[in-house]
C-alpha cells in the first residue's frame, strides 16, 4: 500500500475538492487526481462519486477514510510526543491567527518568548482563512470565534469590541467628531469591505453605516490595513480595542458606539496537549494578556 496516496486521499475527502487538496500540498490538481486513480485502481474500487459540486464519497471511500483518520490521529500523536520528549523546548510550531491580530498584537510581543525560550521556532500563518488543526495545517490557532473542529481542545482569552478611533494629530488637525453625522459630513470613515472575513460582530456594527450614501469611504480586507490608514491621518476607523494600551496616540471616537462582545480562542488539536512547545507558547500568550489587562 502506498501511504503517500492514502494521505492525499484523506485531504481530498476531508476537502471534498482536489483544487484545496493540491493547494495544501502545493502539487497541480492533475496530480492530485492521478494518485487518486491510482489508488483507486489499486483497490479496485471508486473512492469518490465525482459531482459537479465536489466530490463524495462511496460506502468504501467512507470506510478508507475512517481507518486514515484514526491512522492520521495516531501518527500525529507519535510525532508529537517524539518532537517534545526532550527536555528543553525547541522545534517548530506553526501558529495561525488573523492578520490583524497577528500583526499589531502577536508579533510584537513575541521577543519575550524567544528571550524565554531562544531555541523555539515559530511559524506565524496569518491570514483569515480557517486552518485545519485536525490535519495539522497548523498546531495551534488564535481565532475571533470558536474552533468548529472536532478533537480540539478550547479556551478563550478575552473578550474585544470594534471601536472608532483616530489619532490625537488627526483630531487637531479635523477636529473632533461628535455625532456620526459630523463624521459622515466632514471626515472619511475606514473600515471593512462588506465582503471580507471579519467576525459577524463588527460586521453588523458597521453595516448601518455602509448603507449610507454620504460617507467618505476607504474600504480594506484586514485590520492592519485600516490601522495603517488611521495611524497615517486618513480618517476615522473601526479598530479592535486590544490595541488601545500598545497605541496611545490612537483616541477613541463616539465612545457610545461600539459592536458586541468578540471572544478571541486559542485551540489546539489533542494529541498537543503535552507538547512542551505548545505549553510554553500557551503560558507566554496568558502572561501578556495578563500583562496587558494591567496597564
Amino acid at each position: 500500500m502506498d501511504w503517500d496516496r492514502i494521505r492525499i486521499f484523506h485531504l481530498v475527502a476531508n476537502s471534498e475538492s482536489l483544487t484545496e487538496a493540491s493547494k495544501a500540498l502545493n502539487v497541480s490538481q492533475s496530480s492530485v487526481s492521478r494518485q487518486i486513480k491510482k489508488l483507486e485502481e489499486s483497490l479496485k474500487v471508486s473512492l469518490f462519486h465525482r459531482h459537479p459540486r465536489g466530490l463524495l464519497l462511496t460506502e468504501q471511500g467512507e470506510l478508507l477514510l475512517k481507518t486514515s483518520k484514526n491512522l492520521s490521529e495516531q501518527i500525529n500523536a507519535t510525532i508529537a510526543r517524539i518532537n517534545d520528549s526532550k527536555d528543553s523546548v525547541l522545534g517548530e510550531l506553526k501558529v495561525t491567527t488573523t492578520t490583524g491580530f497577528g500583526t499589531l498584537w502577536l508579533a510584537p510581543r513575541l521577543k519575550k518568548l524567544y528571550e524565554q525560550h531562544p531555541k523555539i521556532q515559530i511559524n506565524l500563518m496569518l491570514e483569515e482563512r480557517l486552518l485545519n488543526l485536525t490535519m495539522r495545517e497548523a498546531d495551534v490557532a488564535i481565532r475571533l470565534q470558536p474552533p468548529t473542529q472536532a478533537d480540539l481542545i478550547q479556551r478563550k482569552l478575552f473578550n474585544v469590541r470594534a471601536k472608532f478611533f483616530a489619532t490625537k494629530d488627526y483630531i487637531e488637525e479635523k477636529g473632533f467628531p461628535k455625532t456620526i453625522d459630523e463624521i459622515a459630513s466632514n471626515h472619511r470613515l475606514i473600515c471593512h469591505a462588506p465582503d471580507t472575513s471579519q467576525p459577524s460582530a463588527a460586521q453588523r456594527f458597521i453595516a448601518p453605516f455602509l448603507e449610507r450614501k454620504d460617507f467618505s469611504l476607504l474600504l480594506l480586507n484586514n485590520y492592519y490595513g485600516i490601522f495603517r490608514a488611521v495611524r497615517n491621518g486618513l480618517g476615522v476607523g473601526t479598530l479592535p480595542d486590544y490595541i488601545t494600551a500598545d497605541f496611545p496616540e490612537l483616541i477613541q471616537i463616539l465612545p457610545e458606539l461600539q459592536s458586541e462582545v468578540v471572544p478571541i480562542f486559542i485551540a489546539y488539536p489533542q494529541e498537543l496537549k503535552r507538547s512542551k512547545r505548545l505549553i510554553a507558547f500557551k503560558d507566554f500568550i496568558l502572561d501578556e494578556l495578563k500583562n496587558h489587562k494591567n496597564t
